[in-house]
């Protein structure tokens, strides 16, 4: 997962993009784990597992030692790995030879000071690159329409491989089971290149150096 003590959290970019002094405010106070953040924990853990398992891997079934399991659990987990295997199934038709990665460390540094977060599942391929991002909490609806914080994910695996394979969209899918919501937008590189240098990059100097202007809106509510 993102570092918690990061500055300009992924997490929390549509907040800091949208005022950029809360940044510096926001990380000079402490962090509350809430039980909603700890039973997303144990989701997020038991998710990874999941798809690790589905493609093969020799992996620890984490069952036993997870706090909040339950049976909803179990199936919005099964629902999510059968989400990114079809994913994966249908990079394959395109793509000769695309891999799949889980909880997959992704700098995008570049464009964000010290900037760098978890992709939960990022599968890689010729003409596309898939970011998906598993929202277990049943709170705020969350959009992957021009999400900031997938889009950090996307710049990341560009950077680790662009090149690589012949990528020309990117595509990022919000899973959040427990709110019956499946979203998925498609970027071009190009575009999202252009986003970052254009939009993300100014907004994360000025949040990094604790400069610019507050401004009130939605974000507020996330803001400490």
């Amino acid at each position: 997962m993102a570092n918690k003590h990061a500055i300009l959290a992924a997490s929390a970019s549509k907040r800091w993009m949208a005022c950029p002094p809360s940044a510096r405010l926001c990380a000079e106070l402490p962090d509350k784990s809430s039980s909603y953040a700890l039973q997303g924990t144990d989701a997020h853990e038991l998710a990874a597992y999941k798809v690790l398992h589905a493609i093969g891997e020799d992996v620890k079934d984490p069952t036993e030692n997870l706090t909040f399991f339950d049976q909803e659990m179990d199936a919005y987990t099964n629902a999510y790995k059968d989400f990114v295997m079809e994913q994966f199934m249908d990079a394959k038709k395109h793509c000769k030879d695309p891999v799949i990665l889980v909880e997959q460390k992704l700098d995008f540094s570049e464009w964000v000071p010290e900037g760098f977060g978890t992709g939960d599942a990022v599968i890689v391929a010729d003409d596309i690159l898939h970011v998906i991002d598993l929202k277990y909490g049943m709170g705020v609806m969350v959009s992957a329409d021009e999400n900031p914080q997938l889009m950090c994910y996307g710049l990341g695996a560009l950077s680790l491989f662009d090149g690589i394979y012949d990528i020309h969209t990117v595509r990022l899918s919000i899973f959040q089971p427990r709110r019956d919501n499946i979203g998925t937008y498609e970027i071009s590189k190009e575009d999202l290149l252009t986003w970052a240098k254009e939009t993300l990059s100014p907004a994360a100097e000025l949040a990094f150096n604790g400069e610019g202007e507050f401004h009130a809106g939605d974000h507020c509510q996330f803001c400490k």
